[in-house]
């Protein structure tokens, strides 16, 4: 498996745009707006390939010099619990770290918190609706 830096616009993130779709929006009859897609050009887009085909995704944004947000992690559903999100996740913390960020949040879906905490995430404040779903504030130190 190759962890690796996408590049908007590029085959690697229409794979990605794909992946999302079909694991995080298509199941909420939701979809990605072309202005949603074109504001993705300033993140960080991180992908897990296994040759040319794309299996777990996420991208990271800055929300100030110290504090990265990840967004839109997604593993291909029939490969969920073997690992691939970890490996994304410690690949994605260690980008942040180099690039200077101290802490990492994220908007956790609720059903999601327990891969984060095993992760090293903690809650911070009260469920909250987004995307139609419940969801909570994590974060870690870096």
């Amino acid at each position: 498996m190759a962890l690796k830096i996408i590049d908007h616009g590029s085959y690697e993130y229409r794979q990605m745009v794909k992946l999302r779709d079909d694991v995080l929006r298509k199941p909420l009859g939701l979809g990605f707006t072309p202005g949603e897609l074109e504001e993705e050009k300033e993140n960080m887009l991180i992908g897990a390939f296994e040759e040319d085909d794309i299996l777990a995704c996420c991208m990271l944004v800055e929300e100030n010099p110290s504090t990265v947000r990840l967004r839109q992690m997604a593993v291909l559903n029939d490969l969920q619990g073997k690992g691939i999100g970890r490996a994304l996740m410690t690949f994605a913390e260690n980008i942040a770290r180099d690039r200077g960020y101290k802490i990492l949040s994220m908007h956790a879906r609720k059903n999601a918190t327990g891969f984060y905490e095993k992760m090293g995430y903690r809650v911070v404040g009260n469920e909250f609706t987004e995307v139609t779903i419940p969801h909570y504030l994590m974060e870690k130190k870096l």
